[in-house]
């Protein structure tokens, strides 16, 4: 099998194998602790610039499949793997993951420590990486070429991954979802919905609990959405700083102050807390897997909960009309926000899964029956 390098930009070089696309590729090196969900994770767009680690041992073995991608391709700029399965064994499997990854052009490594990798960037926090296949590479060039890469801190990646028209979600039958609605909305409520990078299985899980659902770019004004007099509005998840997304603040924050219901998750979070006052900072390696604990406050209930991202809310910054909702276990950072004077909400983590546990399906729930109140 060809070989492949990884290349850290604090000069860490490790020795693989090839396990998908030949050629090279760079991005901010993380990990993920999910035990499954690689494609859901691949096609995930909140992963767009960077190169993802798995920490399960072996990826792979049950191959893929076309209901399990999130968005319209992969978006993760490579992939990097301890074992690289030699069978895909599962009824639904389309092909394997080398295969759909070399269909995808997606550099990836294998039979490289994991958990060594994973333990350094713990420690150190991530960092950029280059990841290049072939037996005569220059190991020093790739280093450089590592500290070369522009850092997540002030980039907007979210025009790359937004769609670049609206569009609307198909309506499904919610029977046809292995975690049935406990309270679909009473009629079909019309949604609103800002594309950051949305993962589909978000789109499904709305529909689900009964609305319809159009997906709008992410720069595309506030008036135009709060024109079309939409039940609620939706705030996706996505990739990179939110820092940066000065449209996307400044809409979130007209659409908060006329009224209308207004639910975000994950970057939508991110971005509705700047929008209403707070700030946010990078974390040291961000949170992401299917098992994260988060309580929430106001029940001293734990969720388990999957999480991906690397940017969070500072608690101390926000403004007094705001409150937190819910804790991450793991560090004390902020998981939930909603408005004391509004019908706003968000969440950091993800409560449609797509891969990791349906603990959170109740957000959904509750968005329905903010709307409900407030129509009345």
């Amino acid at each position: 099998m060809s070989e492949a390098i990884l290349a850290l930009e604090d000069g860490t070089i490790y020795r693989g194998l090839v396990a998908g696309a030949e050629g090279e590729t760079s991005g901010e090196v993380v990990f993920n602790t999910s035990m499954t969900g690689y494609q859901e994770i691949l096609t995930d767009p909140s992963y767009s610039g960077q190169i993802v680690t798995m920490t399960c041992a072996e990826i792979g073995n049950y191959g893929v499949a076309t209901k399990d991608v999130e968005s319209r391709k992969p978006h993760a700029a490579g992939f990097i793997i301890r074992d690289e399965s030699p069978v895909s064994s599962n009824w639904r499997a389309q092909g394997t993951l080398r295969d759909y990854l070399v269909a995808n052009h997606i550099v990836a490594i294998s039979d490289i420590d994991t958990r060594e990798l994973t333990r350094k960037l713990r420690s150190s926090g991530v960092m950029r990486g280059v990841v290049a296949t072939g037996s005569q590479l220059d190991e020093q060039a790739l280093i450089a070429k590592a500290r070369a890469i522009p850092k997540m801190e002030g980039s907007d990646l979210v025009r790359v991954v937004t769609s670049q028209t609206a569009f609307d979600w198909p309506q499904e039958d919610p029977d046809e979802y292995d975690v049935v609605p406990a309270h679909r909305a009473t009629r079909r409520l019309k949604i609103a919905a800002y594309d950051y990078g949305m993962k589909w299985n978000i789109l499904r899980r709305l529909s689900a609990y009964g609305c319809d659902v159009r997906v709008y770019p992410a720069f595309t004004p506030a008036a135009e959405l709060l024109a079309t007099n939409p039940d609620g509005v939706f705030l996706s998840n996505g990739p990179g700083d939110p820092a940066p997304l000065t449209y996307a603040i400044e809409n979130t924050r007209t659409i908060a102050e006329s009224g209308t219901p207004l639910f975000g998750i994950c970057l939508g979070h991110q971005i509705l807390g700047l929008a209403l006052g707070g700030r946010t900072f990078k974390l040291k390696f961000g949170h992401r897997g299917g098992n994260h604990p988060v309580k929430q406050l106001s029940t001293g209930k734990i969720e388990i909960t999957s999480q991906n991202h690397g940017f969070a809310v500072d608690p101390d910054s926000l403004p007094s009309d705001l409150e937190v909702t819910h804790l991450n276990l793991y560090d004390g950072t902020v998981e939930g926000l909603r408005s004391k004077t509004k019908p706003v909400f968000s969440v950091q983590y993800h409560p449609e899964a797509a891969p990791g546990p349906h603990d959170a399906d109740y957000l959904f729930r509750d968005f329905i029956t903010l709307i409900e109140e407030k129509r009345g």
